[in-house]
């Protein structure tokens, strides 16, 4: 089953900013549902696409979905990443336009949106994205620099805002999600699926603490 694949009401776990194949199979082991790979070169949790030491997500596929983040890539970057088989799906969290994704979209490529949540305003902006890989929307804490993997949490009630609003959707909650807080996230929010980079990691951007992802998948209900 995939990540976008309803599976009752159980909410789905992805978890972004693996920069390691050891990692990424031992949380692939652990029982998430999607990994995340940074392709923004300002991240902290940067890979270079395509490359020798990035040769091993493509052993990955069909055991996790691959998601790899991008934020205002060009066309080509998109389909260099999805022609080097290393992703599944490409998640763009930067300021991309609707019809960059449209275009996108009609050329073949499962791509779907991500944005910072500053306010209700913000929502409004998703109606824009309606072409987005099997209908899915994540929603992150906004942060005036950078582009996700802050650590900081959201406002929920927004969130669940757009899981009212937009009942169709795969909603995907993002933003300062822990062990500690990912049930509360997902009483108050209702989402498809939940969302963490740095709150899984051992206080090194990109370095998971395997303890840390075990107990967020086992909080996750």
């Amino acid at each position: 089953m995939t990540f976008f694949e309803n599976d009752g009401d159980r909410v789905k776990a992805k978890i972004c900013g693996i920069t390691t194949a050891e990692q990424a199979h031992a949380i692939t082991e652990l029982g998430a549902d999607a990994l995340g790979f940074n392709f923004y070169a300002k991240s902290k949790r940067y890979l270079l696409p395509d490359t020798e030491a990035t040769s091993w997500m493509r052993e990955l596929a069909g055991t996790i979905t691959r998601i790899g983040v991008f934020v205002n890539p060009t066309r080509e970057e998109i389909e260099e990443a999805f022609a080097s088989e290393i992703i599944d799906f490409a998640q763009l969290h930067g300021t991309e336009s609707p019809e960059f994704l449209a275009d996108l979209s009609a050329a073949g490529f499962p791509v779907f949106k991500a944005l910072g949540v500053k306010s209700r305003e913000t929502l409004e902006l998703a109606d824009g994205f309606s072409n987005c890989a099997e209908n899915a929307l994540l929603l992150d804490a906004y942060a005036p620099v950078e582009f996700g993997g802050t650590g900081e949490t959201m406002d929920w009630t927004l969130g669940r805002d757009a899981v009212e609003k937009w009942p169709g959707r795969r909603v995907i909650l993002a933003g300062g999600i822990v062990a500690e807080n990912v049930a509360d996230a997902i009483a108050q929010v209702k989402p498809f699926a939940v969302d963490t980079a740095s709150g899984v990691e051992s206080g090194v951007p990109g370095v998971k603490d395997m303890e840390k992802v075990r107990a967020f998948l086992a909080a996750v209900c």
